[in-house]
């Protein structure tokens, strides 16, 4: 995938010895995929981070590790690689989330990128009329649970009756997204090509197909 400053992505089907060391005392082996972030130059590919997730997860996590090496750090490759995680799981049509619990560096890095990504949504991308939680997490792959803690801290979300209401004028869209913008560098999805790992969708309950909206909201704008 090609990248602003010559960066692309390798993706490696492999797992390392070290893995297997530390799942050998398990009764099941699982088979883990590294996502391995590249710049590029006149002498090659050099790696700058990675991330890694389990081939199938049965709790629906599609990232369980992530890692930006300190020389290559503040330059926005983790949350490049948060992007991709979702973007991947757009491609998988699935809902993901990070493994969990979640570290505090994992945090930082987690609640900015929910933050810009659903405030974005909501205010360019989504129906102005009502709107399920499900049909954002549908939309842009993250879980109900994580757009649910990100509206409650945006202050977006009321809950009334037993249902979810996102309460938000366009106006205020607007100033959130001031405040929480979109950064560079981003995934390009026309530019990542991905191969299907066959999985029965009535037994895979985060496929997107297996959704219904039991949790409804309205956007107010």
């Amino acid at each position: 995938m090609a990248l602003k400053r010559g960066c692309i992505v390798k993706i490696f089907a492999t797992l390392p010895n070290y893995s297997w060391t530390i799942k050998h005392y398990t009764s099941t082996l699982t088979l883990f995929l590294f996502y391995v972030l590249c710049e590029v130059d006149e002498r090659g590919f050099h790696p700058v981070g990675y991330y890694s997730k389990e081939k199938y997860s049965d709790v629906g996590f599609n990232l369980a590790c992530i890692l930006t090496f300190p020389c290559h750090q503040r330059k926005g490759y983790g949350r490049f690689l948060i992007d991709f995680s979702y973007e991947l799981s757009k491609k998988e049509e699935k809902v993901g989330s990070p493994e969990k619990p979640m570290s505090d560096l994992g945090q930082q890095a987690y609640k900015p990128y929910w933050t810009s990504t659903i405030v974005d949504f909501l205010l360019n991308q989504c129906d102005l009329g009502s709107m399920s939680i499900m049909e954002i997490s549908k939309k842009t792959s993250i879980m109900a649970e994580d757009i649910i803690f990100t509206l409650n801290v945006l202050g977006l979300l009321k809950y009334i009756n037993g249902v979810y209401f996102i309460t938000a004028e366009k106006n205020l869209l607007q100033q959130l997204a001031k405040k929480h913008p979109l950064k560079e560098p981003r995934v390009d999805p026309s530019k990542l090509h991905w191969c299907r790992f066959t999985v029965d969708i009535k037994r895979d309950k985060f496929s997107i197909h297996s959704k219904k909206p039991s949790i409804e909201g309205g956007n107010n704008t």
